[in-house]
């Protein structure tokens, strides 16, 4: 992984949360969870909610240009399109979602079995995923209702047996996980103690290698992601700006 001095190891991208109505009738995206990172929304532009299910149940967060929502690992949410819903996504740990820190709320038959999850998740070819995603959508919003359903009755069940499926079905990779959180995340806080100690002694050589950065302009081409169409920044310490 490339270096990248951008704030607190985090990745940032452009997200347009999906306009087109799941089979419950409610516009939005793919209901997931993070079993490690923290996510954060900040809108731009339109209106919609933010549904969770997490420990206290099931609830629903308003959304509007100007919002700001974080949650922690293990909130499941589903992002809602009420009219032009805009995001920029801050995630913890960047590259850790990709590597398979992200797990869908997918039926818990499907969730069980790891072949039947990858089959279900998969988007296959660029030329099939316009069709595979509202699938994928669809049958995660499924998975995401039964457990709706059994916390707002008081049923916290399926809701541990999801959260056991889940942990289950990623511990394989999860051990290679432990080199990205260091090489951002930890990395950053390492430098950002080792140079408070330095102005502690009057060392302020670091302040010479002062730099400014800018990301590239993210491709035009929007990706599908489990919530929307995605355009990633590249936030590695590659564009210097030049003096």
């Amino acid at each position: 992984m490339s270096a990248s001095s951008f704030p607190g190891g985090t990745s940032l991208s452009h997200l347009d949360i999906y306009a087109h109505a799941a089979t419950d009738g409610v516009c939005g995206g793919s209901p997931h969870m993070h079993l490690v990172s923290t996510e954060a929304y900040v809108v731009v532009e339109g209106r919609g909610a933010l549904q969770t299910i997490d420990g206290e149940g099931f609830h629903e967060t308003e959304l509007e240009a100007g919002s700001v929502v974080w949650f922690t690992p293990g909130t499941i949410h589903r992002a809602v399109n009420r009219g032009g819903l805009k995001v920029i996504v801050l995630m913890s740990n960047a590259g850790l979602p990709e590597a398979g820190d992200a797990v869908m709320t997918f039926p818990a038959d499907v969730v069980a079995d790891p072949d039947a999850y990858a089959a279900a998740a998969s988007l296959g070819e660029a030329e099939s995923r316009a069709e595979r995603a509202p699938r994928r959508r669809d049958l995660a919003v499924a998975g995401f209702g039964a457990l709706r359903d059994a916390v707002t009755a008081g049923d916290r069940g399926p809701l541990e047996d999801f959260y056991a499926a889940a942990g289950a079905l990623v511990a394989r990779r999860a051990s290679a996980w432990g080199r990205l959180v260091r090489e951002r995340p930890l990395a950053q806080a390492e430098r950002s103690f080792a140079l408070t100690e330095a102005i502690a002694r009057g060392d302020v050589a670091h302040l010479r290698d002062a730099r400014v950065h800018e990301a590239p302009a993210p491709a035009a081409d929007r990706g599908y992601g489990m919530c929307g169409r995605i355009r990633a920044y590249d936030v590695t310490d590659l564009q210097e700006i030049p003096r």
